[in-house]
This record gives structure tokens, sequence and C-alpha cells, in this order.
């Protein structure tokens, strides 16, 4: 026996808000359906012979023309169209962290393609695990028996529907199929939320659209103190301040919103602890210290991509490959060498990676700005090249100067872990992308970090280099992220959805 949600006939919208609202309606309604036959089931209730099951929404689009019918500025965007005629459409989930997105994804649709949107309720099921509230942990009450008997009831995570094929322009629609909207289905983002929490520390709900990655505590730290200084400044720009354990602190003068409380500092910090700098309109700054190596980059960016950001920057370490470098200069990444490895399965080593424009010209006025070069001086400081990286930390070790003429081969001036892998993984991902490294060695030159040199070096270079970064979002947000999303980065039959 089938225990199912009231069915709900799919509508169809020609008003983006309506059409959001339905979606938002039915996903209610499947969440409400799976949480309260959980909580019966964990409850004793007798579910022998029974199979519960509520759906995610879905949205569908059919369109008839290459042709799209508008004039108007979104023209120019390069999303929120289809490539050609045909059936287009995806699942959704979580239209409450969502709304303002779906909202907009409806909006372009609308006005590039005129018609109307269908929405309804799809055959892909809601894994139960998908359906818990923040702070549910109804499942903990069970025995094993009764836990091991929960996939004959519900449905459970299923992997073979959360692959990346959209995003990496593997996926074949079989016949019949519509084509896709989005890169990622429903279930594939519920399951990256998840993820974020673990690895993080914090909710998907806190994330802001731009995000800064590094590899060392000491920006953490800075991030931090800075981050406290705007919640005790009236006039920030800034709203609430949120670390590890979902502990949020207020601007002053601003009251605690409902669930605040519920913030704990963790006993200890997160593999990938998450700081989040807040404003209004989701246009503040995360930051992520993503730790050491490309397979904590890879992982912490295939998660934070379905939150679809305005554009993710990598703050870090490197170390300089040319005599010419001093310690503390800085390296504008315009190419990358890929020694990391964890992509290439899913991204060929023969995709270039390009420079955006864009970022390139924010990080360089930002570097500007804070250090008080003028800009026809820049180089005095900072060098514009190819940065490698390699998934070896003890590159320096290996026998016949091997990767030594590779690096000169490829006229790369700085190396590091990270970077390549986070750039790499916003062209797959299709989010913006840049990389500000700081010269903290030299090993080629016999410049090898000690520890106390290093402290010293880090507490000097720090700040500078943070308030770069954070500058630099300052002015991509200014420019409007209308030119930040480029071409570049579409492939030949992109999805809409941005």
């Amino acid at each position: 026996m089938h225990k199912t949600p009231d069915f709900n006939a799919p509508l169809l919208f020609s008003d983006p808000a309506a059409a959001l609202a339905q979606v938002q309606r039915i996903y209610r309604q499947s969440i409400g359906f799976l949480r309260q036959a959980m909580q019966d089931y964990v409850a004793g209730g007798d579910y022998h012979g029974v199979r519960v099951r509520a759906c995610y929404p879905f949205v569908r689009l059919h369109t008839h023309s290459v042709t799209r019918q508008t004039d108007l500025p979104v023209g120019r965007l390069s999303y929120g169209f289809v490539a050609g005629p045909g059936r287009f459409e995806t699942t959704l989930t979580r239209p409450d962290l969502y709304a303002d997105y779906y909202l907009e994804q409806f909006r372009l649709l609308l006005a590039n393609h005129g018609g109307q949107l269908e929405v309804g309720t799809s055959t892909q099921p809601i894994p139960i695990h998908f359906s818990f509230a923040e702070h549910d942990h109804v499942e903990g009450q069970l025995d094993a028996a009764r836990r091991a008997l929960m996939r004959d009831v519900f449905d459970l995570p299923d992997l073979t529907v959360m692959d990346d094929g959209i995003a990496n322009g593997t996926h074949e629609p079989r016949p019949g199929e519509a084509l896709p909207l989005s890169l990622f289905t429903a279930p594939r983002v519920d399951y990256s939320l998840q993820r974020l929490r673990h690895y993080t520390g914090t909710s998907p709900e806190w994330f802001q659209n731009f995000v800064l990655f590094t590899n060392y505590q000491f920006y953490i730290d800075e991030f931090v103190r800075l981050g406290r200084a705007a919640m005790a400044d009236p006039d920030s720009g800034y709203i609430a301040f949120v670390e590890p354990g979902n502990v949020v602190t207020r601007r002053v003068g601003l009251s605690p919103q409902p669930g605040d409380e519920l913030g704990a500092e963790p006993p200890r910090l997160p593999q990938m602890p998450a700081y989040h700098l807040m404003r209004e309109d989701r246009s503040g700054i995360t930051m992520v210290n993503i730790g050491v190596g490309p397979a904590n980059a890879k992982t912490i960016t295939d998660h934070i991509a379905v939150l679809r950001p305005h554009a993710w920057l990598m703050l870090g370490h490197c170390a300089g490959l040319r005599n010419s470098q001093q310690l503390g200069d800085y390296v504008l990444a315009h190419a990358y060498v890929r020694e990391d490895h964890v992509l290439d399965e899913e991204l060929p080593l023969w995709v270039p990676i390009p420079a955006l424009a864009e970022i390139q010209l924010a990080l360089e006025a930002a570097v500007a700005d804070v250090t008080g070069v003028p800009p026809q001086e820049l180089k005095r400081i900072m060098r514009t090249g190819t940065v490698a990286s390699t998934d070896n930390r003890n590159w320096e070790l290996l026998p016949d100067n091997t990767p030594q003429r590779r690096f000169s081969q490829s006229r790369a001036v700085a190396l590091d872990m990270e970077s390549a892998t986070i750039a790499a993984n916003g062209f797959r991902f299709r989010v913006p992308y840049g990389t500000l490294l700081c010269v903290s060695d030299k090993p080629l030159h016999g410049e090898i970090k000690l520890p106390g040199m290093a402290n010293h070096f880090y507490r000097e270079r720090v700040d500078q280099h943070l308030r770069i970064g954070i500058r630099a979002i300052e002015r991509l947000r200014t420019g409007g992220v209308d030119q930040l999303h480029s071409r570049k980065l579409r492939s030949f039959a992109e999805v809409a959805f941005q």
C-alpha cells in the first residue's frame, strides 16, 4: 500500500510570483506529509506493508522558437534563456531558501520566451533524510531494527540521481525525457545542503553570494575580528555575523531574530569552518577555511556551487617560483597549471580555465586601493601570471628536478595546492572565480618557511591581503552582478538557470 499526499494537478502560470507560490505550496505539502509520517513511525505506528512517498515540485517550459521575445536589458544576460525549441524542466527544493533565486529565474524565462510556466508534482521522490527540519533528529530515537526497516517504508537518498552529468556536459536525456533547466536536480541540491552543514558547521541559510576561500587560519582570525567590529558599528552595511555552530551576532541596534538563540559554539571546529558577514540582500561575504589540499577545495566548492553564488575568490599563500619575487608580493592568477588531479574525470585537462576580466580588474583595483600603490606601479608588489596547483605538498623533494622543469616550461610564477581546483570548479559550475595569492616562501631559491619567520610574515601580511579581498568584493557588488556572470562560462546548450 502506498501513502502519498493529495495530488496536485499541473498548473500553468504567466506570473512568476504565482508560479513560485505554487512551488512553495507543493513543497510544503510534501515535506509536511513526510515529517508527520516519520513522527508516526518513530512513535511506533504500524507501517507493515506501507510505502510512504512524497515528491519534489517541478517547473517546466515549452518553447517553439530559437528567437527570444525581449529587447529588455535581460537580453544581455548570460542566463535566463534556453538554447532552442523543446521541453525543459527541473525539480525544485527548498523554495524558502531559494525563493528570490527561483523568482528571478522564472521572471527571466517568461520575459525571454513568453508563454507560460507549468508547475506540478514530479515523480522524483524526496528522500526522508532531506525532509527533516534544521534541528530535527527524530531518527536518533529509533532502535537498530526499526532504523533498518526505514528503507522499506521511506525513500532514502539515491546517488544515481545526484550525479553532475548536467554540469559536466555529459548528460544525455533519454528518449522522451525533457531537457534540463538547471545544473542541479533537487536531490543533488538537498545532498549538498546537508554536506554544507556537516563540513562548515553552519546552516546553508547563512551563506552569502560572495565567497572567500583561504587555506590559513590566520585569515579567519582576522575576518572574525573585522566581522565583530562591523557588528559594533551602527553604520555598517552588514546586519549580522555568523560563526560555526550558527552563533549569530546582530549589528548593534538590531533585535535578535527567531532562531538566533539556537546557536551554540561547537566543542570543536568542523573540517572547513565557515563565517558569514551578512547583508540584507545576501550580498555579503562568506569566508571558509578549506584547509590544505585540492581534495578539500573540490569538496567544498562541489557543495557551495548549489547555492549559486555570484563569485568566489581564493586568498592564500603560495610559493614564489621566480627569483625576482619578494616575500609578501602578490600574485594575480591569469592561468592555471592543473596538477591537482581531483577534477581530471569531471573536467579534462585539455579544457582551458580562462581568466575572467571582471574579477581580474576588481582584484587589481583592490590591490591599488588597499596598498595605496598607484596602478602604474603595481608591478613592484604584484605579478600577474600562471599559478600551478599540485597535490604533492613535498614537490620540492622529487628527484631530477622534474616538477621544476614543468613549472618553468609552463611559465608559472607561483605554486599552491588549491587555487587551480577552485578556479576549475568555478568554470565547471559556472561560478565566476579569481585568485590572489601572497608569496610566503621561495623554496627554489633557498627561502623556505621557518616557524618564527612564517608567524611574523603572516601577522604582517594577512590583514592587508584580507582587506584586498573584501575590497574586491565591494567593487564587484557595486558594479552589479549582471555584469559579473560571464558568457565565457556557457556551453553550447547551456541550462537557463543561473
